[in-house]
């Protein structure tokens, strides 16, 4: 059990509030299991008839997995709870997939940083997920930053964002806003946090069954106040850059552009693990002919290779334990970068019928 995630249930309405402010709602294994617990009794509940996923903290929904029991796990040996880790990457891409094919109406209000594993618990499916973002809204797969890869179903939403803009934010791992989020189809309405107390008391007020219409027609109107995609803006520059064949030739592309926002793209990629750039090319390729299910199995295996590398803790060790902010990838540059490399990520840990996700449908 876990005391960071508190549930009630009124008027067929299930909400979930994540409380644990302190480390911006970060899931840990049991975050991740309790989760996983509500949701499941509430998709054969008669008395819940939707789900609100909110939190307890205007600062964020949640910025991630808990990176710091990455790094001590990673570590660890099997007496030392290293096991662990691997319990948590596989209870968390299911819980995605749940929340993906989730029955009901599934409602996150994405308030606040929204980054990593925040944005697989928040991403519903097209039939029932309902996604909501403020313009506090911070949203991004950051991933690459600490030498992981976008995960938690992010071969699969970006890989299906329109044009080049997936390859965009997996490789870049920049931040959005919420007129970006829209228009790249990671959010679905705009409130203004102002409106948020509204929003609540309309949760509160509406029968569950009928809640998801009521807030699109409550969000409507201030469609508008979203304001401008500076996505939109640049979406011809990102499709012929980063439609690049190559990590390399994306990075080429870019250098030769000396737009403000050409430049902020390439000097994010330029802190960015090389391999793990190339191995989320790779990815989000192949998630593109991928259903959900095959990408999280895919996403599966590939966090397991990461951590058998060493690169995820390497980059969380520089940017989170140590925080000196100069991670010795490896290898350090992008001509060091080798097909081989690559390949190695994609190669099966399980057989089929040993994959820990074969379960998923």
């Amino acid at each position: 059990m876990t005391d960071h995630v508190l549930t009630r249930v009124a008027n067929g309405t299930g909400v979930i509030t994540l409380d644990r402010p302190k480390a911006l709602n970060s899931l840990s294994l049991a975050m991740v299991r309790r989760l996983t617990e509500i949701l499941l009794a509430w998709r054969d509940d008669a008395d819940v008839a939707a789900v609100v996923l909110t939190s307890s903290s205007e600062k964020a929904l949640c910025a991630g997995g808990d990176i710091r029991f990455f790094h001590e796990a990673g570590h660890a040996t099997p007496m030392g709870d290293s096991a662990l880790l691997e319990d948590f990457f596989t209870e968390e891409y299911a819980l995605n997939h749940l929340i993906h094919f989730y029955p009901k109406p599934y409602i996150a209000i994405m308030d606040g940083v929204v980054m990593g594993g925040g944005m697989g618990i928040a991403q519903g499916g097209p039939e029932t997920g309902l996604r909501i973002v403020t313009e506090r809204t911070k949203m991004a797969m950051p991933e690459v930053n600490i030498g992981l890869f976008p995960d938690v179903g992010g071969s699969h939403f970006l890989s299906h964002a329109p044009g080049q803009l997936g390859n965009y934010l997996g490789l870049t791992g920049l931040t959005i806003g919420a007129a970006d989020a829209l228009y790249v189809g990671l959010a679905d309405l705009f409130v203004p946090s102002a409106q948020l107390g509204e929003l609540n008391a309309l949760i509160a007020s509406t029968p569950g069954a009928q809640l998801a219409e009521s807030i699109r027609a409550f969000a409507a109107g201030f469609a508008p106040q979203a304001g401008e995609s500076a996505l939109a803006t640049a979406r011809a520059a990102i499709d012929r850059h980063f439609g690049a064949g190559s990590v390399d030739a994306i990075m080429a592309s870019l250098a030769g552009d000396d737009s403000p926002f050409a430049q902020k793209a390439l000097n994010a990629m330029r802190q960015r693990s090389p391999l793990m750039m190339c191995v989320t090319l790779e990815m989000l390729k192949q998630g593109a002919s991928m259903d959900v299910a095959e990408c999280l199995r895919m996403e599966r295996s590939l966090v397991r290779r990461n951590f058998e590398h060493g690169e995820v803790l390497e980059g969380v060790r520089a940017l989170v334990i140590d925080k000196d902010n100069a991670p010795k990838w490896n290898p350090p540059t992008l001509e060091e970068v080798t097909p081989e490399m690559v390949a190695r990520f994609f190669e099966p840990v399980w057989p089929d019928h040993a994959h820990p996700l074969r379960h998923l449908a």
